[in-house]
């Protein structure tokens, strides 16, 4: 039975006081016919987005407007030179990301990334170092992704739907993947929650050769 608007915001207010990254105090939760919209204010982007993750994770939820602002503390301020350096040696940290090359713009706070990389993985895992550094607005991930070798479509599809068997064995075959010579893959299909919209999309951008993948998927939790 398919859930009321007024069920799906106490599950996502319940959901965001579970979280300990979030006060659900600071989030107002709106729902119109399965679409959430996230309002108040918090202290820093990576709160901004473990709310829109927690209402992500409720069944029932189609789509999220964040329209959560961040406006940080007085003792959470730093200068967008600050920043940049912090940007600049957390990427040097850590192991996964390719930090020579990658280059960072921050401007009033928000932080520009761009450079290239071998394989999506990489350029998610820039991006989340950086998004919980204190002083950080937000971030913009321009990260381009070239494979090392050439791009075998059929390759680049088997492997896909393998690792959707893998994840999410009962949507696999409502799937279609596309994919072009230049590594571009296009999802089509259902699927019934976010979390497993997000299981196919990892899928789809993880597989080797994949530059950019256009999603189109649907979510529908009572097919």
């Amino acid at each position: 039975m398919a859930k009321i608007d007024s069920e799906i915001q106490q599950d996502v207010l319940r959901e965001l006081s579970w979280d300990p990254r979030v006060k659900a105090t600071e989030i107002g939760v709106e729902v119109d016919r399965g679409v959430v919209t996230l309002t108040g204010t918090v202290s820093s982007w990576a709160k901004r987005m473990a709310a829109l993750q927690a209402a992500h994770r409720v069944a029932g939820v189609l789509d999220v407007a964040n329209d959560v602002t961040v406006k940080l503390g007085s003792d959470l301020v730093r200068t967008d030179t600050e920043i940049a350096q912090a940007v600049r040696r957390t990427l040097e940290w850590d192991v996964l990301v390719p930090h020579e090359r990658i280059q960072s713009t921050v401007s009033k706070g928000w932080v520009t990334l761009e450079g290239n990389v071998d394989a999506w993985a990489a350029r998610e895992d820039a991006e989340r170092a950086v998004e919980s550094l204190v002083g950080v607005h937000g971030v913009t991930n321009k990260i381009a992704v070239f494979a090392a070798t050439a791009v075998q479509p059929e390759t680049v599809r088997e492997a896909i739907e393998e690792a959707l068997e893998r994840r999410a064995e009962r949507e696999a075959k409502r799937i279609k993947v596309d994919v072009t010579p230049a590594g571009a893959v296009t999802l089509t299909g259902q699927v019934r929650s976010w979390a497993e919209k997000r299981a196919t999309l990892a899928a789809a951008r993880f597989a080797p050769g994949v530059q950019t993948v256009e999603d189109h998927l649907e979510i529908d939790p009572w097919r």
